[in-house]
């Protein structure tokens, strides 16, 4: 690992590798390994993909994303990109991730700020977020192990394709589609929002939703916050919908982290989490239809 890191970032930065000095790793994803590399006084961060991580992400479509998202100033500047191995190499953004303060709440005006810049920017993704085959292709991930979905999963995504027309009415605009607090970082009085490895076109609602990732009060605080008055019952629906679509998606993102022998490698239990993402799935869609 360290040999790795030293010489894709002396390569990338035309230095010795005596010359890059590895601070430390920043704990908290689930899915890649980022260490923080010291070059010269200058802090950057190397992102190592996790175990076959490449199964749900495409680096083509990731690097032109970055490279289409780097006008906007809501990023880190990107030093170095590998498509083959997914090693990356950006500036250090040396602020404080929404995730890690005490009361993320006082923030959402910024990360409003920053997903308007995002939506509103009139810019395209490479290529839709396309949910629906996302979620069979996770899905497919996991049979193909000879994993038997268990009969919940099938009747909530039932339920969920049931609204398929409604929310297919909605514009599509680019979208992070991963914008937990957790990518969100807050330096001075700029936020960047983070890891653009699932950016695409989709309804912008879906952006709102993952920003209650770990805590849906959270998204139901800020939907207000970023339509700029109270939510209409079609949105609020959407709220509801998008964020149960995510919890089927992780839930089988969980499941073959699982079974690849992620929990056992990463000292997480990935079976328990798919099981609690599945509980919660059940729970949104039952709030969705409040507003029916």
């Amino acid at each position: 690992m360290e040999n790795i890191i030293k010489s894709v970032t002396a390569k990338a930065l035309g230095v010795n590798e005596a010359d890059v000095i590895i601070d430390h790793r920043l704990m908290g994803g689930m899915s890649n390994l980022m260490y923080v590399v010291v070059v010269n006084g200058e802090k950057y961060t190397f992102r190592i993909p996790g175990k076959n991580a490449e199964v749900f992400v495409n680096r083509e479509e990731e690097l032109a994303n970055i490279q289409i998202v780097d006008q906007l100033g809501i990023n880190n500047e990107m030093v170095y990109f590998e498509t083959e191995t997914g090693y990356k190499l950006s500036k250090f953004v040396d602020g404080t991730p929404l995730s890690e303060v005490e009361n993320p709440e006082t923030y959402l005006e910024e990360v409003s700020k920053v997903l308007h810049v995002l939506h509103e920017s009139g810019l395209k993704a490479q290529d839709d977020y396309r949910p629906y085959e996302r979620l069979n292709a996770y899905e497919k991930l996991v049979t193909d192990f000879g994993y038997k979905h268990a009969d919940k999963y099938f009747e909530l995504k039932e339920e969920f394709l049931s609204n398929r027309e409604f929310l297919d009415q909605f514009p599509k605009v680019i979208c992070h589609n991963d914008s937990q607090i957790s990518n969100m970082v807050v330096e001075a009085d700029q936020t960047y929002l983070l890891d653009w490895e699932f950016t695409g076109n989709n309804d912008p609602i879906y952006d709102v939703a993952c920003v209650g990732n770990k805590e849906f009060e959270l998204a139901l605080k800020f939907l207000p916050v970023y339509l700029g008055r109270e939510p209409q019952a079609e949105e609020s629906r959407r709220l509801y919908l998008w964020r149960a679509f995510q919890c089927l998606q992780w839930h089988n993102v969980a499941l073959y982290k699982d079974l690849i022998g992620l929990s056992k490698d990463l000292g997480l239990d990935f079976n328990m989490i798919a099981a609690a993402y599945l509980t919660k799935a059940e729970q949104f869609l039952s709030g969705a239809n409040q507003y029916k």
